[in-house]
C-alpha cells in the first residue's frame, strides 16, 4: 500500500462534540503540520455557513481555517451552480448557510421551486415543510440533499438528522435525491484536490461508519474509525463495512500514522 500523505478529517464527533473540542485534538492538528502531511476539514454540517462555522471552530480553540473546509452545503451550491443554472430553488435549512448560496435564484416556501434542497433544518424540518417539499418534487423539481445522515450524537445524546427525512420523500416521491456531501465520491475527489494528494495516499478520519468511512472507501481511500462520536466499536455496521483502523480517539492517530510508515 502506497505511504499515507493526505488526512481528511471531519469535524464534528472527531474534534469536538457539541463545540467541546475532543481533549488532544489541537496537538493533534499541530503534529499533522509538523510532519509535513496535507489535511482539510470534510463535514456534512449544515446549519452554519463555511465561514461562520470556521470562526466558530477558531473561537473553541480549533486552529481551523475556512479555506480547510469542506462543506456539504458548499457543494451542493457548486452543483447548483453547474447544473441548474438560473432555476429557482427552494432550500430547507437553518443558520445562515443560506450564505454558502449566493448568487443562486431562492424562493420562499410558498413559491414554486425547480429545485429542492434538504439541508440541516432540525426543528424546521416540520409536516407543513415536508409537505410543500413532497409536492414540489412531484410537479417535476428536483430533488438534492447535502447528505444522507440519519443521526449524529450531540452533548445531550443522538438526534435525527435530514437524512430520515430524504429517504421519506424519496419513498414518497418515487424520485432519487441527489446527495453532494458525504459518501458522495465526488466530495472526497473535491478534498482530495484541494490537498493535491491522490486517494491511494491518502486516509479519511471520520465517526460515522457509513458516510466516513465506507464512502471514503469507496472512493479509494482508506478510512479510519475514531469512537468519540457517533458509532463505537461495537457497531452492527461493522458487519459489512470494515475500517483500516478503529481508534478511541483522534489523539491516537499520530502513533496508527507511524505504524503505516
Amino acid at each position: 500500500m502506497a505511504a499515507i500523505r493526505g488526512v481528511l478529517l471531519d469535524v464534528d464527533g472527531v474534534l469536538h462534540v457539541s463545540m467541546r473540542p475532543i481533549e488532544g485534538a489541537v496537538d493533534v492538528l499541530r503534529w499533522l503540520e509538523q510532519q509535513g502531511y496535507r489535511f482539510c476539514f470534510v463535514t456534512n454540517t449544515t446549519t452554519l455557513a463555511r465561514a461562520t462555522l470556521a470562526e466558530r471552530l477558531q473561537q473553541v480553540g480549533l486552529p481551523i481555517s475556512e479555506q480547510q473546509l469542506i462543506t456539504a452545503p458548499v457543494a451542493t451550491a457548486s452543483y447548483i451552480r453547474q447544473h441548474f443554472v438560473g432555476k429557482r430553488c427552494w432550500v430547507l435549512t437553518k443558520g445562515d448557510t443560506l450564505a454558502d448560496f449566493a448568487g443562486i435564484p431562492l424562493v420562499e416556501m410558498d413559491e414554486e421551486a425547480d429545485v429542492v434542497v434538504i439541508s440541516g433544518a432540525e426543528e424546521l424540518l416540520t409536516y407543513e415543510a415536508m409537505n410543500h417539499a413532497f409536492r414540489q418534487v412531484m410537479n417535476g423539481a428536483a430533488l438534492l440533499g447535502t447528505h444522507r445522515n440519519l443521526y449524529w450524537r450531540a452533548a445531550g445524546g443522538l438526534m435525527l438528522d435530514s437524512g430520515a427525512y430524504i429517504f421519506a420523500l424519496e419513498q414518497a416521491t418515487g424520485q432519487h435525491a441527489t446527495i453532494l456531501g458525504k459518501p458522495d465520491r465526488a466530495f472526497f475527489e473535491q478534498a482530495l484536490q484541494s490537498i493535491g494528494v491522490p486517494a491511494s495516499e491518502a486516509v479519511m478520519v471520520g465517526d460515522d461508519i457509513e458516510n466516513d468511512i465506507g464512502g471514503a472507501q469507496r472512493a479509494g481511500l482508506r478510512g479510519v474509525l475514531v469512537t468519540t462520536g457517533k458509532h463505537q466499536a461495537d457497531s452492527p455496521l461493522l458487519q459489512r463495512i470494515h475500517p483500516d483502523a478503529i481508534l478511541p480517539s483522534i489523539v491516537d492517530l499520530p502513533d496508527w500514522l507511524n505504524k503505516m510508515g
